[in-house]
């Protein structure tokens, strides 16, 4: 009695933060303070090459170690490479549920206090109104439902705590379905009811780090979008964390985008240079078209570094060392590589059009038609 009177006070507690992150987001995205004042507008860096200056830059994962007391300040590196938007992860299985909720207690807390520079986005339409007031819009991501701790309500109240994402599995099963290093059961009946409630919240249902029956079990259910936040072909590096043909031509069909990820380990060659994230690109366009593909960098700041070789070194069977082995999941593709990466994509041939549906507009467009 005592711990499931605990477990509601915590989400009151947590509802109530929500209630007021709506309000208040309203307001920031509307160039103001939640006081009512103007908000300053500091400039935005332009990087990018002249064909495609001033388009919308999206980064749909960030590689975080979630913890309440990370210094967001890291988020430089976004700002000064131009990116205009990006989902944090607050939370993924190898951590306890309870941490999440403080992860995003203190993360809203933060951004609430800087509504000059961020912007919390609820919507779609508040990306681009942050980005016209020259501000970074966020949003943030969860890596695996373990963070429901068994209860599909939660989604809700994530989504008003601004989750915008959501994996079923990371790498290893849990309550909802499988993983991408485990042997994948399926997506569960759990795992049903949260797909449901995440597409009545308006919530994305994303499938990386997920077991290929499960991803392929989703898609086939799915009544919108259905993202890779950020994963990268297996014909290209055979990993397996790396998606099949079917699971992209899959994600398509639904709408959705597979986002391409930065990790060396995930890369052909092993290598996180501009040409191999291209040639991931390329591999997707061609095998179903431009509007299928954006970006996920993963990346992770280098304060983290530390913290994210102790979760390796503690939660192995999350990282096999079959896989991981021949070098830990670096993050070695920065956001600064966006405006490479369009100049590469140009440079290939690409039109202006089609490189900015991969900057921005293809995530852009799922999260304009799920998001509530």
């Amino acid at each position: 009695m005592r711990t499931a009177r605990r477990h509601a006070l915590l989400q009151l507690a947590a509802l109530g933060g929500a209630i007021a992150f709506e309000a208040r987001s309203l307001a920031l995205a509307a160039g103001r303070s939640p006081e009512g004042a103007p908000a300053a507008r500091p400039p935005r860096p332009e990087a990018l090459p002249a064909a495609v200056r001033g388009t919308l830059v999206w980064d749909n994962h960030s590689g975080f170690d979630p913890r309440p007391d990370f210094d967001l300040e890291n988020l430089r590196d976004w700002h000064d490479a131009g990116v205009d938007y990006l989902s944090i992860n607050v939370g993924y299985d190898v951590i306890d549920w309870q941490l999440t909720v403080r992860n995003l207690a203190s993360y809203i807390t933060w951004f609430e206090k800087r509504p000059d520079r961020f912007v919390l986005a609820r919507r779609a339409v508040d990306v681009l109104a942050a980005k016209r007031n020259g501000k970074m819009a966020i949003t943030f991501d969860l890596e695996g439902m373990g963070a429901l701790n068994g209860d599909a309500a939660m989604v809700s109240l994530y989504y008003r705590l601004g989750v915008r994402q959501m994996l079923i599995a990371y790498n290893r099963n849990n309550l909802a379905g499988g993983g991408c290093h485990d042997e994948d059961h399926g997506l569960t009946e759990f795992g049903r009811r949260v797909i449901e409630e995440m597409n009545r919240v308006g919530m994305v249902v994303d499938c990386s780090h997920s077991g290929h029956r499960t991803t392929m079990e989703v898609m086939e259910m799915a009544k919108h979008p259905v993202i890779f936040s950020h994963s990268n072909p297996k014909a290209l590096r055979a990993h397996g964390r790396n998606i099949g043909d079917d699971q992209i031509r899959a994600c398509a069909r639904t709408g959705g985008v597979v986002g391409i990820n930065g990790i060396g380990l995930f890369l052909p060659d092993h290598d996180a240079s501009t040409r191999s994230i291209v040639d991931c690109i390329e591999y997707v366009r061609k095998l179903v078209g431009p509007e299928h593909v954006g970006l996920g960098l993963d990346y992770s700041p280098p304060a983290l570094e530390e913290a994210l070789d102790d979760q390796l070194d503690q939660h192995r069977d999350y990282w096999p060392p079959a896989e991981y082995a021949e070098q830990g999941p670096t993050k070695d593709a920065g956001p600064d590589r966006f405006a490479k990466i369009a100049a590469e994509l140009l440079e290939r041939g690409w039109s202006p059009a089609d490189t900015k549906l991969v900057l921005g507009g293809n995530f852009l467009r799922v999260a304009t038609a799920v998001w509530q």
